[in-house]
Protein backbone atom coordinates (compact mmCIF):
# COMPACT_ATOMS: atom_id res chain seq x y z
CA UNK A 1 0.00 0.00 0.00
CA UNK A 2 1.24 3.49 -0.71
CA UNK A 3 -0.14 6.91 0.08
CA UNK A 4 0.29 9.59 -2.54
CA UNK A 5 0.16 13.32 -2.48
CA UNK A 6 -3.35 13.53 -3.84
CA UNK A 7 -2.36 12.85 -7.40
CA UNK A 8 -3.67 9.95 -9.41
CA UNK A 9 -0.94 8.07 -11.29
CA UNK A 10 -1.35 6.93 -14.89
CA UNK A 11 -1.76 3.37 -13.53
CA UNK A 12 -4.52 4.60 -11.20
CA UNK A 13 -6.28 6.32 -14.09
CA UNK A 14 -6.07 3.20 -16.27
CA UNK A 15 -7.63 1.19 -13.44
CA UNK A 16 -10.33 3.79 -12.71
CA UNK A 17 -11.35 3.99 -16.38
CA UNK A 18 -12.61 0.41 -16.23
CA UNK A 19 -16.34 -0.19 -15.67
CA UNK A 20 -15.97 -0.91 -11.95
CA UNK A 21 -18.21 0.19 -9.12
CA UNK A 22 -16.91 2.74 -6.69
CA UNK A 23 -18.02 2.98 -3.08
CA UNK A 24 -18.71 6.57 -2.07
CA UNK A 25 -18.61 7.79 1.50
CA UNK A 26 -19.40 11.37 2.44
CA UNK A 27 -18.55 13.27 5.61
CA UNK A 28 -21.30 14.31 8.01
CA UNK A 29 -22.93 10.95 7.51
CA UNK A 30 -23.88 8.28 9.99
CA UNK A 31 -21.31 6.71 12.27
CA UNK A 32 -20.05 4.26 11.24
CA UNK A 33 -19.90 5.51 7.62
CA UNK A 34 -22.23 3.81 5.17
CA UNK A 35 -20.65 3.74 1.69
CA UNK A 36 -22.88 3.47 -1.36
CA UNK A 37 -22.00 1.89 -4.74
CA UNK A 38 -21.78 4.44 -7.56
CA UNK A 39 -20.77 4.84 -11.16
CA UNK A 40 -17.87 7.25 -11.60
CA UNK A 41 -15.47 8.70 -14.14
CA UNK A 42 -11.81 9.61 -13.67
CA UNK A 43 -11.05 12.77 -15.66
CA UNK A 44 -7.96 13.88 -17.56
CA UNK A 45 -7.61 16.66 -14.96
CA UNK A 46 -7.14 14.07 -12.20
CA UNK A 47 -10.53 14.50 -10.54
CA UNK A 48 -13.23 11.88 -10.12
CA UNK A 49 -16.83 12.70 -10.94
CA UNK A 50 -20.24 11.12 -10.64
CA UNK A 51 -23.83 12.26 -11.04
CA UNK A 52 -26.76 12.26 -8.67
CA UNK A 53 -30.03 14.02 -8.04
CA UNK A 54 -29.73 17.52 -6.55
CA UNK A 55 -31.85 16.67 -3.49
CA UNK A 56 -30.25 13.36 -2.53
CA UNK A 57 -29.02 12.70 1.00
CA UNK A 58 -25.40 12.71 -0.20
CA UNK A 59 -25.81 16.15 -1.76
CA UNK A 60 -27.41 17.54 1.40
CA UNK A 61 -24.52 16.16 3.46
CA UNK A 62 -21.91 17.48 1.03
CA UNK A 63 -23.43 20.95 1.24
CA UNK A 64 -22.76 20.85 4.99
CA UNK A 65 -19.31 19.24 4.72
CA UNK A 66 -17.75 18.83 1.25
CA UNK A 67 -15.42 15.95 2.12
CA UNK A 68 -15.88 12.58 0.41
CA UNK A 69 -13.97 9.45 -0.48
CA UNK A 70 -14.34 6.88 -3.21
CA UNK A 71 -12.94 3.36 -3.01
CA UNK A 72 -12.65 1.22 -6.15
CA UNK A 73 -11.55 -2.43 -5.99
CA UNK A 74 -10.78 -5.05 -8.60
CA UNK A 75 -13.44 -7.72 -9.11
CA UNK A 76 -13.27 -11.26 -7.80
CA UNK A 77 -11.02 -13.41 -9.95
CA UNK A 78 -8.41 -10.70 -10.50
CA UNK A 79 -5.37 -9.98 -8.42
CA UNK A 80 -6.20 -7.78 -5.44
CA UNK A 81 -6.02 -4.09 -6.21
CA UNK A 82 -7.76 -0.99 -4.95
CA UNK A 83 -7.51 2.78 -5.21
CA UNK A 84 -9.01 5.19 -2.70
CA UNK A 85 -9.47 8.88 -3.49
CA UNK A 86 -10.36 11.32 -0.72
CA UNK A 87 -10.80 15.07 -0.89
CA UNK A 88 -13.10 18.03 -1.10
CA UNK A 89 -15.98 17.97 -3.51
CA UNK A 90 -17.72 20.51 -5.63
CA UNK A 91 -21.28 20.28 -6.88
CA UNK A 92 -21.54 21.32 -10.52
CA UNK A 93 -24.80 22.01 -12.33
CA UNK A 94 -23.39 21.62 -15.84
CA UNK A 95 -22.45 18.41 -17.57
CA UNK A 96 -24.37 15.97 -15.39
CA UNK A 97 -26.61 14.60 -18.15
CA UNK A 98 -23.66 14.16 -20.51
CA UNK A 99 -21.77 12.33 -17.76
CA UNK A 100 -24.80 10.13 -17.06
CA UNK A 101 -25.03 9.20 -20.74
CA UNK A 102 -21.30 8.35 -20.93
CA UNK A 103 -21.47 6.26 -17.79
CA UNK A 104 -24.62 4.45 -18.87
CA UNK A 105 -22.86 3.46 -22.10
CA UNK A 106 -19.89 2.25 -20.06
CA UNK A 107 -21.88 0.20 -17.54
CA UNK A 108 -24.93 -0.91 -19.53
CA UNK A 109 -25.75 -2.38 -22.93
CA UNK A 110 -27.83 0.49 -24.31
CA UNK A 111 -29.04 -1.72 -27.18
CA UNK A 112 -31.19 -3.36 -24.50
CA UNK A 113 -34.51 -1.47 -24.67
CA UNK A 114 -34.96 -1.69 -20.89
CA UNK A 115 -31.58 -0.09 -20.23
CA UNK A 116 -32.19 2.58 -22.87
CA UNK A 117 -35.46 3.36 -21.09
CA UNK A 118 -33.63 3.50 -17.75
CA UNK A 119 -31.19 6.03 -19.21
CA UNK A 120 -34.05 8.10 -20.64
CA UNK A 121 -35.52 8.23 -17.13
CA UNK A 122 -32.21 9.47 -15.69
CA UNK A 123 -31.93 12.12 -18.39
CA UNK A 124 -35.52 13.27 -17.86
CA UNK A 125 -34.82 14.58 -14.37
CA UNK A 126 -32.40 17.14 -12.99
CA UNK A 127 -28.94 15.85 -12.10
CA UNK A 128 -25.80 17.43 -10.64
CA UNK A 129 -22.18 16.47 -11.08
CA UNK A 130 -20.30 15.68 -7.90
CA UNK A 131 -16.55 16.23 -8.45
CA UNK A 132 -13.99 14.89 -5.99
CA UNK A 133 -10.74 16.87 -6.00
CA UNK A 134 -8.19 14.40 -4.64
CA UNK A 135 -6.20 15.47 -1.59
CA UNK A 136 -5.13 11.95 -0.67
CA UNK A 137 -4.83 8.91 -2.90
CA UNK A 138 -4.11 5.51 -1.39
CA UNK A 139 -3.62 2.34 -3.34
CA UNK A 140 -2.81 -1.34 -3.04
CA UNK A 141 -1.66 -3.67 -5.77
CA UNK A 142 -0.87 -7.30 -5.16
Amino acid sequence: MSDGTGLLTSEDLDFLRRPLYGFLTVAAGPVPPQPRPVWFEATHEGTVQLFTGPETVKVRRLRRDPRASLLVASPVGERERWVSVAGRTTLETGGAHELAARLAARYWDLDDPGRAEDLAGILAVEQVRLVIHPEKVSRFTN
